[in-house]
């Protein structure tokens, strides 16, 4: 029996689910729960509180809301699992046997154009945040759909990106335009990432990185997470989303960018289709079949928490 690799997961919605379905984060019936994360030996889940800002109120206060609704599962739950505010939380918690935990954002709209809410949610435990979600913001513009691509970061987005640099706060460019991710490129004295996003050339979805983008990425020192969701990891009409289909993402990417640039970033209970990896308790299947396809241990290790530790050690720390 191969032994299990720890991995780190750049990107989950279970806030959404916890906070909408009142469930428990020790025991569920989704994707991602601490029973599940045990037993798939989770290094690190980053837990994104999404945000769809045109079905609620106030973006802001559904943010804090959320938050606080995780907080208190991370609070009962203390003897498993521990939240994470930079690389030597990270070991702390591994040293103690618990998961760790960081707290994202996913939608800049958040802060609601105010961008003294940065460093109030750097206070209450935000390591990262994703600019821009399925819609123009305050920030940016979004790549969902091809009519925004080239339009780039708006003045705040830019001082936004100033800030986060600053405060040591990870910068999310999945969602984000072509032209927001080049102005972070441009803006960003720090390595920034995509935490859930494919390869564009493998499939040609808006939500993906071109080949360029892909190179840029890695030579700024980010990684990109592979997406499980079946529409950005293949054109064919095909609800499952397949490990051969990750796996050909993933050697693309290592082909034009190099392995140092490739993460996880599952998408689990934000996505809507059925994964081979069912839940986050199987993610040694794709392990296992990496190396049925070639790839070394150590590039392995790499993908599955050595590039993602190395983001979270010189960023956050």
């Amino acid at each position: 029996m191969k032994r299990k690799i720890p991995y780190i997961d750049l990107h989950s919605d279970t806030p959404t689910l916890i906070l909408q379905k009142d469930i428990k984060l020790d025991k569920n019936s989704y994707c991602i729960d601490i029973d599940n994360l045990q037993k798939g030996d989770a290094l690190a889940q980053f837990f994104a509180m999404y945000i769809d800002s045109q079905t609620v109120e106030s973006s802001f206060d559904y943010c804090v809301e959320m938050l606080d609704r995780f907080k208190e599962e991370l609070d009962n739950n203390s003897d498993t699992i521990m939240l994470c505010r930079d690389y030597n939380d990270l070991k702390e918690a591994d040293r103690d046997n618990k998961i760790g935990a960081f707290l994202t954002i996913e939608e800049g709209e958040a802060i609601e154009g105010d961008l003294d809410r940065l460093y109030f949610f750097k206070e209450q435990g935000i390591s990262l945040i994703t600019l821009t979600w399925n819609y123009e913001n305050s920030l940016g513009y979004s790549n969902f759909e091809w009519i925004d691509q080239y339009k780039g970061l708006k003045p705040k987005g830019i001082k936004a990106i100033e800030i986060m640099n600053d405060i040591n706060m990870i910068i999310d460019v999945s969602h984000l335009s072509d032209g927001g991710f080049n102005d972070v490129l441009a803006h960003s004295t720090k390595p920034f990432i995509a935490s859930h996003s494919n390869a564009r050339a493998i499939t040609n979805h808006p939500r993906n990185l071109t080949d360029k983008m892909l190179k840029q990425l890695a030579d700024s020192g980010g990684v990109t997470g592979i997406n499980f969701f079946n529409k950005f990891l293949s054109d064919r009409d095909n609800e499952l989303a397949t490990i051969s289909d990750m796996v050909r993402h993933i050697k693309h990417i290592r082909k034009v960018a190099g392995v140092d640039v490739i993460a996880i970033g599952s998408d689990f209970d934000g996505i809507p289709n059925p994964v081979e990896i069912a839940n986050s308790s199987q993610m040694a299947k794709l392990a296992d079949r990496l190396q049925t396809e070639g790839f070394s241990s150590d590039e392995v290790e790499k993908i599955f928490f050595r590039n993602a530790s190395r983001v979270i050690r010189e960023v956050l720390s």
